[in-house]
């Protein structure tokens, strides 16, 4: 798991065994990923958080980007049949999209939900009416319920509406009313609408009143994160780069630019003659902007993540759909179409492949361009020691596991949650009596020594063994090593070679 995994399954934990639920304004995003966890745990009986697993906690975005992929047939009215077929097919061989459906974050809900909005904004534009202004405005309370960043998407589709109807009146003259006489009406109803649905989340469902002052109070906080300096700045190519091609020996080539271009083409078929089949182009126009705007909003802001431009990738997917469509349209009856078509295959099998392999093969390499800061697979090697030498030494279980690091090392406490005491120390203290079994970062190592061989008299001091036989990595420049009383390392090397020999402390 992820360290974001983790700390997002600790607070679920929190919430399942009746802590309740309290937005921090500060960290850990919005409640909607957490209460609709609730219901594959309580499906499973899950009732405790040592119960859960990963598979419990990633079913929640896994299947909304199951439902994600789904929801593109209602999107026939805007995007045409062929267009809404073609980017619903995109969106299930996307490498990031489906990717980051496997991780428990924010992102994949909050696309889910960002979806629902462009949805109903798109039904607005072609029939304004209460419904999907009602519907759009309960989308964008849940999208604010899920993480801060929704605010970015939201900005961008109000300006999205807003350029779309300045290109009508360009266009011909005048233009379309958005909403008539009852578009103020309407837009006070999806305020509304939007307002209730968040505030129920925030204060966790009326129990806590004072979530919805640091549902406010988190954008403060957030805007000066986005623009400080820190370990995930980088440039504003940043996710064009990803997207484009992220050269990698020994994997797929990676890239997502097929749907690059086809989002241009779409975006070039909504201003000039020969459109999509069956779109509608007003819509068109404004999944452009919208698109465009989340783009450059998102590569401006200094502070970025790989997840982070599923927003605006789903955005050219919907428009490379269209494009899809457009080109198979204006090639009908030509020869160039079979050369199309199989372009069209080739390309889409191969993003296919790239997320097969980004999901599976190569799910916590580093060479995978979605792999960030990501947990390795020494992390399996590092806790199955811990809990082998727990199993063999139950005493020493029960005396405690101490870990000393001044870094962050989530995942960790999730995979060591079933142990009975984990001590978790950010220096070495004189005044503490050491465990019998300790994990450490190389860093932590001559304070340790220092306790353990200087400070006490010859006759008390204990030895401890290594307990890896080679370097392990939680993850890529994070290493920790480990050690145990001789006592309990000798007890765990006899019991490796006899299992069934006894051994004090065993548990029966």
């Amino acid at each position: 798991m992820h360290a974001d995994e983790g700390i997002n399954a600790d607070k679920f934990g929190t919430l399942l065994e009746g802590g309740g639920y309290a937005y921090d304004p500060s960290e850990y995003h919005g409640p909607t990923l957490y209460y609709l966890t609730l219901v594959p745990a309580w499906l499973q009986g899950a009732r405790r958080y040592v119960d859960l697993d990963e598979a419990t906690l990633r079913s929640v975005p896994a299947a909304l980007g199951v439902g994600l992929v789904a929801a593109h047939l209602l999107a026939r009215g805007s995007l045409g049949a062929g267009g809404a077929g073609a980017a619903a097919l995109l969106a299930s061989c996307s490498p990031a999209m489906v990717f980051y459906s496997r991780y428990f974050i924010h992102e994949t809900p909050l696309v889910f939900f960002s979806f629902g909005a462009l949805l109903a904004v798109c039904r607005y534009l072609q029939a304004p009416g209460a419904v999907p202004a009602l519907v759009a405005g309960a989308c964008a309370g849940l999208m604010l319920a899920t993480k801060e960043t929704a605010a970015l998407a939201l900005g961008s589709m109000v300006l999205g509406v807003g350029l779309t109807h300045a290109a009508d009146r360009w266009r011909e003259g005048g233009g379309h009313p958005l909403g008539g006489r009852g578009s103020g009406r309407h837009l006070l109803e999806a305020l509304v609408a939007g307002g209730v649905v968040s505030s129920i989340f925030f204060s966790s469902f009326l129990t806590r009143p004072e979530g919805m002052v640091d549902a406010v109070r988190a954008y403060k906080l957030y805007l000066g994160r986005a623009t400080a300096p820190s370990l995930h700045s980088h440039p504003w190519w940043y996710y064009l780069d990803l997207l484009i091609h992220h050269p990698s020996s020994g994997t797929p080539f990676w890239t997502e630019g097929f749907i690059l271009v086809l989002a241009v083409v779409d975006c070039a078929a909504g201003w000039v003659a020969g459109r999509v089949p069956g779109a509608n182009a007003r819509a068109l126009r404004f999944l452009g902007f919208y698109t465009l705007l989340m783009l450059v909003t998102y590569s401006a802001i200094p502070y970025k993540t790989p997840w982070c431009l599923l927003g605006f990738l789903h955005g050219m997917i919907l428009l490379a759909g269209a494009g899809a469509a457009f080109l198979v349209r204006i090639t009908r009856g030509r020869a160039s179409q079979l050369p199309l078509w199989m372009v069209l295959a080739a390309t889409t099998s191969q993003l296919g492949w790239q997320a097969f392999e980004a999901s599976f093969r190569l799910a916590a390499d580093p060479r995978n361009p979605y792999v960030y800061a990501h947990t390795g697979t020494d992390v399996f090697e590092i806790v199955g020691r811990l809990k082998s030498l727990a199993r063999v030494r139950s005493d020493a279980a029960s005396a405690g596991i101490q870990i000393i690091s001044r870094e962050n090392l989530w995942p960790l406490p999730w995979y060591l949650r079933g142990l009975p005491r984990v001590e978790w120390w950010t220096g070495v203290s004189d005044a503490a009596t050491s465990a019998p079994i300790i994990l450490v970062t190389p860093d932590m190592e001559p304070a340790l020594a220092r306790k353990l061989y200087d400070l006490p008299p010859p006759g008390e001091r204990e030895l401890y063994a290594s307990i890896f036989e080679r370097p392990v990595e939680l993850r890529p420049g994070v290493e920790l090593r480990g050690y145990a009383a001789s006592s309990v390392w000798e007890d765990y090397r006899r019991h490796e070679a006899e299992p069934n020999a006894p051994v004090p402390g065993v548990r029966e």
